[in-house]
């Protein structure tokens, strides 16, 4: 009689201890279900908030293109400097502008339904993306300083040309090599590149690479 009763009690206990378990693993399955919805939520806001944006700058930068090609269009053959140096910021503009529409594209591509990783994946090449497009961008700096050169100045131009112009422009061909050389995720804890790319659109795919991390936490403090 004893040993059956014994029995019972830890057949009770086996059952709700079962129970117990389910109850902690629905428990914890709703916590990290309403946790993965409201970051991906958040992270969802930023990335609308950075396409809007991007489209914005897009448009404008297509109207910015189209009027750099008109000057070099009528200014061709009669301004050897400026054409060239007008022509390659337009280039350099254009090659931001399709860097521009990709970013929009891998925006739109991020299904929040599939894995953390795979929307960390798209979201870490977004990144990838934007600092290269930097980089890219700063090679345009020294043609901002030869646009208005032309031949006459440089042979004529004496100390204005040779002691001040063309250190400035020297000086802006070194400083845009090594941005390009420099502005890089390896670099993205110091001071200077959080000035140079401290941009809300940079913020936005920060803060968003971070929900998807703090979901990762969230996972792993629930198991431990």
């Amino acid at each position: 009689m004893e040993d059956l009763e014994l029995k019972n009690i830890w057949a009770a206990y086996d059952r709700k201890l079962e129970e117990a378990k389910i109850l902690n693993l629905q428990s914890w399955a709703l916590n990290l279900r309403c946790f993965e919805e409201l970051q991906l939520y958040k992270a969802k806001s930023k990335l609308i908030a950075l396409s809007g944006f991007r489209l914005g700058v897009l448009i404008l930068s297509i109207a910015y293109v189209l009027f750099l090609s008109m000057l070099v269009y009528f200014v061709r053959g009669r301004h050897i400097y400026f054409s060239v140096s007008i022509g390659m910021i337009a280039l350099i503009t254009m090659i931001t502008l399709v860097t521009y529409i990709k970013h929009i594209v891998i925006i739109s591509q991020i299904n929040y339904s599939n894995s953390i990783t795979d929307t960390q994946e798209k979201l870490s090449n977004l990144r990838s993306s934007m600092v290269n497009i930097v980089r890219i961008a700063w090679l345009q700096l020294p043609f901002w300083s030869t646009f208005f050169w032309s031949s006459k100045w440089i042979i004529h131009g004496g100390a204005s040309f040779w002691l001040i112009q063309f250190p400035i422009t020297l000086f802006l061909i070194w400083l845009a090599i090594w941005l390009y050389r420099n502005v890089s995720l390896k670099n993205m804890d110091r001071a200077w590149f959080k000035i140079l790319l401290g941009s809300p659109e940079w913020t936005s795919v920060q803060k968003a690479l971070e929900f998807m991390r703090e979901i990762e936490l969230f996972k792993r403090d629930l198991i431990l």
